[in-house]
């Protein structure tokens, strides 16, 4: 259905148009007409045009204005002008006006059906296009929610490659570098600061988690997971660092108004707690606060940093820098952990040089953070007597050089304890699932066999076993079974399909294509010499 508006102050013109659309179009289109620019500014706002046939000179305001009224209240009206006056400024504003036609009176038959004939299928386009957008749109309305949950969960678990956050953050279309955990806590009701019947109110909102999401993204234009206990973690991107006094205020009493919302919409007591800002590789510690936060008050809503928990620093204090030292440490990254650690320990310099004792405790304090890190997730022996040394040795350090070398020294050898023992453990891993390989590679195996195997997961399966062999599992199989292949065209005097059998292929059409594939020639050719 097409709706069609004539605009003409002559009757004989409008019946005219009228008699010749309802004759070509008949019941495609729907017909409304307006003799004044008032009424058919009047007619448009209500009736909504598709296509608008105008005429300039009506009473009152003429067509042209009448074009850019209608234009600002529907843009996708096309227009169509058939005018008796053929002035070059109408025409210049008219095309201005994006119209598609501008005909001088009289106007042909054929002519008016070709040009609405043409109007009609540039509208079919727009149409067809929005309808794309919107199957789209519907399509991307059930990926984005795993894909933002998908996120929290890295965030908060930690289990992750960088390059895994820079693809969420490019999926969801995130910039900020920084950002803030938000804790959404619900129950029948609240008994201090606990949330009664936990469990048999997260089961009644599990169906209904899309309404939950558009209330909080109503309210925070932030990352929700899903429904975890009776708790659900939100992640809201900042491009600041840490929050003003101000935004803080504004923060908390938008949450006052979203849990109120909330309670009132699913009958369920909402409570809201916000953590710190932080990066993104601090999330878990902003959201270990949110939860903290609401620990500590009966309120419906509460912010870390009104109340006293966690640790404050002072206002120069790199709090960035430490935690950027760490995390690398922790990742067994020692280029990343080194620069971090040659960052603090120049601000330190810069900003305490007289200071000497202050550094020395702070070098010791790192040292034996770093240690910590270490033992606890390298598999080390912890020694009692392994750090005899460590005092009297910074004591007796005269100049900052010497205690810097010490204090990288320290924080590297925790740092490669971590990576030599991941290394194994990841060498560890490949070695068995090369065992399996080839002792399994003439059955039919796959990635989640061999990964089952070691009992890891099969992406991060597939992302060591690639760093590692420096080919994908397939590309590996794969090689394996051609390597073979050779190896009994060549010495034994099986049969193809033996052969094929052999070295793990069901069907011998798919193994000669990808022995060609893979060697250059097929395997007859092979065995014939034909290298």
């Amino acid at each position: 259905m097409y709706k069609i508006m004539l605009a003409d102050d002559e009757g004989i013109v409008i019946d005219s148009l009228r008699f010749i659309i309802n004759n070509e179009f008949g019941d495609d289109c729907r017909i409304e007409s307006a003799k004044t620019g008032r009424s058919v500014i009047e007619l448009a706002e209500n009736f909504r045009p598709d296509i608008a046939i105008m005429d300039i000179q009506m009473p009152g305001i003429n067509g042209i204005e009448a074009m850019k009224e209608i234009r600002e209240t529907n843009s996708s009206t096309i227009f169509i002008i058939m005018s008796a006056y053929d002035k070059f400024d109408y025409a210049k504003e008219a095309i201005n006006l994006g119209v598609l036609e501008y005909m001088n009176k009289p106007v042909d038959r054929t002519k008016i059906i070709e040009v609405i004939r043409r109007a009609m299928h540039q509208i079919d386009r727009e149409r067809e296009k929005r309808r794309q957008e919107l199957v789209i749109r519907e399509k991307m309305e059930t990926v984005i929610p795993m894909i933002e949950n998908g996120l929290v969960q890295t965030l908060l678990f930690q289990e992750y490659f960088e390059e895994d956050i820079d693809n969420f953050k490019k999926l969801l279309g995130i910039e900020a570098d920084y950002g803030y955990m938000m804790a959404l806590i619900f129950g029948d009701s609240q008994e201090g600061s606990r949330m009664t019947n936990a469990v048999g109110t997260s089961v009644r909102l599990q169906n209904q988690t899309s309404r939950v999401r558009e209330i909080v993204k109503s309210y925070f234009p932030g990352v929700v997971g899903g429904v975890m206990a009776n708790k659900i973690a939100i992640f809201v991107p900042s491009e600041n660092d840490r929050f003003e006094y101000n935004e803080r205020i504004e923060l908390i009493e938008k949450a006052r108004e979203m849990v109120r919302r909330l309670r009132k919409h699913f009958d369920i007591a909402f409570r809201a707690g916000f953590g710190s800002i932080r990066t993104l590789s601090g999330a878990m510690e902003s959201y270990n606060e949110a939860l903290d936060s609401l620990a500590s008050t009966t309120g419906t809503v509460a912010h870390v940093d009104d109340l006293p928990i966690g640790c404050d620093y002072e206002e120069n204090y790199p709090i960035e820098i430490e935690r950027v030292l760490f995390d690398r440490l922790e990742k067994g990254d020692l280029n990343g952990m080194l620069t971090a650690a040659t960052q603090f320990f120049d601000w330190m310099m810069d900003n305490y040089g007289e200071f000497p004792m202050d550094i020395k405790l702070k070098a010791l304090e790192f040292a034996l953070w770093g240690e910590h890190i270490a033992y606890s997730s390298a598999g080390k022996v912890y020694q009692f007597r392994s750090r005899k040394d460590y005092l009297p040795d910074i004591l007796s350090f005269e100049n900052y050089d010497r205690l810097k070398e010490w204090y990288l020294d320290k924080l590297s050898v925790s740092c490669r304890n971590i990576m030599t023992r991941k290394e194994e453990q990841s060498s560890s891993v490949i070695d068995r699932a090369k065992h399996y390989i080839e002792t399994r590679y003439n059955k039919d195996i796959s990635l989640d066999d061999v990964s089952r195997e070691v009992d890891i997961s099969p992406y991060y399966f597939s992302k060591i076993f690639k760093e590692e062999t420096g080919e994908n599992f397939i590309e590996y199989v794969t090689n394996i079974r051609m390597t073979k292949a050779k190896e009994l065209l060549q010495s034994s005097d099986l049969s193809m399909k033996e052969i094929c059998a052999q070295v793990g292929y069901s069907d011998p059409n798919y193994f000669s294509r990808t022995f060609k594939k893979n060697v250059g020639v097929t395997p007859t050719e092979y065995k014939e010499g034909k290298v």
